[in-house]
């Protein structure tokens, strides 16, 4: 019995050449270096953060970034209202930032990917109803959906991991079924369908490695779509709770002191706006990489 492909022939290309195809985008290798080294920061925050972010020292507060005039050594990006160490929270606020990030788009994706599978590949009235259900949600802004749903949930890490979750499946859902539905006439699909293969064996073994690049794409963008939404929630009091360190908490609390005391709303507002930019634009060097057809040698 001839043994079926499970997945449609890519365009053959030397790991050279794509590795200059990846070299050649500056801005992409930056970004993937940023990234790492905040990845880095978030997983040894205990060794890297001089103070505890929480630890509170009424006699320094609001103090000035060391290169400003008044600032000092000890706090080199200066402190907040309570004279708690800006640098410390901003190496232990991207662990939350990360995590509610990389998991809530993990869980878009599987809903997603689940979805569009099985609405491109079997199409009829299931296609339009699950299509449908996307353009329902579509029709609401997705941060309101999501103010709503934690409004009722509750505040905490994993309500709102589960809310930006299961509030962004529709991107993943749509551009994977019109992936399956020009995958699912090729001819590996139907020599499948020939001999046999189950529609579920089809979905997971022939289409899905198929549309992994296009998902792993999405999923970039999702991740820092997800950052900035956890840090919308927490700048409005819904997300994670006080007690937590989060990059949005700290431009809440810094808000009334922008005229004043600048740096307890600039420094995580920077970090949040180049953690953002930083896994967007590595998205870029993801799709040359997961996807041979984009790469130009």
């Amino acid at each position: 019995m001839t043994a079926v492909p499970t997945a449609v022939p890519a365009a053959a290309s030397s790991r050279p050449g794509l590795l200059r195809s990846v070299l050649r985008n500056k801005l992409g290798v930056v970004a993937v270096t940023v990234l790492v080294l905040v990845v880095l920061a978030a997983l040894c925050a205990p060794l890297i953060a001089p103070y505890d972010p929480a630890t509170q020292d009424l006699l320094v507060r609001l103090n000035p970034p060391a290169w400003e005039s008044g600032g000092s050594s000890a706090h080199l990006l200066g402190t907040d209202q309570l004279g708690r160490d800006i640098l410390s929270r901003l190496v232990y606020g991207a662990r939350v930032s990360l995590l509610v990030g990389a998991c809530a788009a993990l869980l878009a994706g599987v809903i997603g990917a689940a979805i569009g599978l099985v609405a491109g590949f079997l199409g009829g009235w299931f296609d339009r109803i699950l299509m449908r259900l996307a353009d329902i949600q579509l029709a609401f802004p997705p941060i309101l959906l999501a103010l709503a749903i934690v409004g009722f949930l509750g505040s905490g890490l994993w309500y709102v991991v589960l809310v930006l979750g299961f509030t962004g499946w529709v991107s993943y859902a749509r551009v994977l079924r019109s992936e399956v539905l020009s995958l699912r006439t090729r001819e590996f699909v139907t020599e499948a369908r020939a001999i046999g293969v189950t529609d579920a064996a089809i979905m997971r073994r022939h289409l899905l490695p198929n549309v992994l690049a296009p998902l792993a794409t999405i999923g970039t963008l999702h991740v820092a779509a997800a950052i900035v939404a956890e840090a919308s929630l927490s700048y409005l009091g819904l997300g994670v709770p006080k007690q937590t360190v989060t990059w949005g908490g700290m431009l809440s609390d810094g808000q009334l002191y922008l005229g004043t005391s600048w740096w307890v709303a600039v420094f995580p507002g920077l970090a949040l706006m180049i953690t953002a930019l930083a896994v967007n634009l590595a998205g870029d060097v993801l799709r040359d990489v997961a996807d041979p057809k984009a790469y130009r040698a």
